[in-house]
């Protein structure tokens, strides 16, 4: 009686997860931010208790008038480097304990010393722990999947990253819509930024164009998102259909700068072809330099954000070792960067990438070679706030 009794009290003990759900939008200025204040007095006017744990209004009129009726928990004054910050109060959130929290610009980058987290995606996570449910924002080139492809789209530095799990974990995420003709006219009415920043932004990150291949971005994101959940509603079903992906992807990689890209554009083939994907890099004898292990270390968490299996595998002959890999576990296609060597040393010593391809050839393994690009580094694109430390 006394084990039954320890037992159900135990399970009292348990907090429930809190629910999570992400408003999702193709650039600033789409009504991220309004659309979540509006579900919170949708909610509070339901009788739910909710409250602003942290909402960025950029000086918008229209903004802090919706604000108006939520209670909000108080912020965290912080000093670095001679100024002060205003964060999310985690802990003061926790202890408030209401039913739903808003938390805006999910991407976010906690001043240094604020808090036990570094990013505001941790600090959501630990209220969706606590039993606290979430509502919050973000923007889709945050997404660290596609956040290289944006770069290389607009010509725009993305500093602020999302892991792809930390997004796809939510219970549920809303597509803020709005056309690029619309966002630039709200641009230019100064409801978006400042008037001074304006005509700079009109030119590089709100050229039409980026408007629109990031609007289909998100469009393409949200209805990946609806046929998992779909599959998902099946498997609840006990369906007995075979959801299985034929497809089985692998990117190699090195310790050369930029491999990153690489990782990022195989997410990008693997999410296509709903197929989960190993990153693999081949250790040989003669070691690597402290740059190329510094590298991999980055490479390694870059691919644990992405959802990737990082797997070790040692060899002098890379494409043998490579393909035999590959047959071992059914891998249908390789994703690999193209090559830095010059022609003279291609010469001498061969071409792995030749090699591999002719390899792979064998069995029916596809082979993507990737280009690698330099860095963007002019430009930085102003975003909600996220950039501005």
């Amino acid at each position: 009686m006394t084990e039954t009794a320890s037992t159900e009290e135990n399970s009292l003990l348990v907090e429930p997860a809190g629910k999570f759900r992400i408003y999702l939008g193709a650039a600033a200025g789409v009504g991220k931010t309004v659309a979540m204040l509006d579900e919170g007095l949708r909610r509070l006017n339901r009788g739910t208790d909710v409250v602003i744990g942290f909402m960025e209004s950029h000086d918008r009129p229209f903004t802090r008038t919706k604000a108006e009726g939520l209670e909000v928990v108080p912020r965290k004054t912080v000093n670095y480097k001679g100024r002060q910050f205003e964060e999310l109060d985690l802990d003061g959130i926790i202890k408030r304990r209401p039913e739903v929290v808003l938390v805006d610009e999910l991407a976010h980058s906690n001043v240094p010393g604020s808090g036990r987290n570094a990013k505001r995606w941790q600090d959501v996570l630990e209220i969706l722990d606590a039993g606290i449910s979430v509502i919050t924002t973000v923007n889709i080139q945050h997404l660290e999947s596609l956040a290289d492809a944006v770069e290389t789209m607009t010509g725009a530095k993305v500093k602020e990253r999302v892991p792809d799990w930390v997004v796809r974990r939510a219970d549920q995420i809303e597509l803020v819509d709005s056309s690029p003709e619309q966002l630039r006219r709200r641009l230019l009415h100064g409801n978006i930024y400042p008037l001074e920043k304006v005509s700079t932004a009109l030119t590089h990150f709100f050229r039409h164009e980026n408007l629109a291949a990031l609007r289909e971005l998100s469009l393409r994101f949200m209805a990946d998102e609806t046929e998992e959940e779909m599959i998902q509603y099946l498997g609840r079903l006990d369906s007995q259909g075979q959801w299985e992906t034929t497809e089985r992807i692998m990117v190699a990689v090195t310790g050369i700068s930029g491999s990153d890209q690489i990782l990022h554009r195989a997410a990008r083939i693997a999410a296509r072809v709903r197929s989960e994907f190993k990153v693999v890099h081949v250790v040989r004898d003669e070691g690597a330099s402290r740059s190329m292990e510094q590298n991999l270390e980055s490479l390694k968490e870059v691919a644990a954000n992405l959802g990737a299996q990082w797997v070790d595998l040692r060899g002098e002959d890379i494409a043998e070792t490579l393909v035999r890999y590959a047959r071992e576990e059914r891998i249908t296609q390789i994703v690999i960067g193209s090559t830095l060597r010059g022609r003279w040393a291609e010469m001498v010593s061969g071409s792995i990438h030749k090699r591999l391809m002719r390899a792979a050839a064998k069995y029916g393994i596809d082979i993507h070679i990737i280009a690698r690009r330099e860095p963007i580094l002019e430009y930085i694109a102003p975003d909600d706030g996220e950039n501005s430390k």
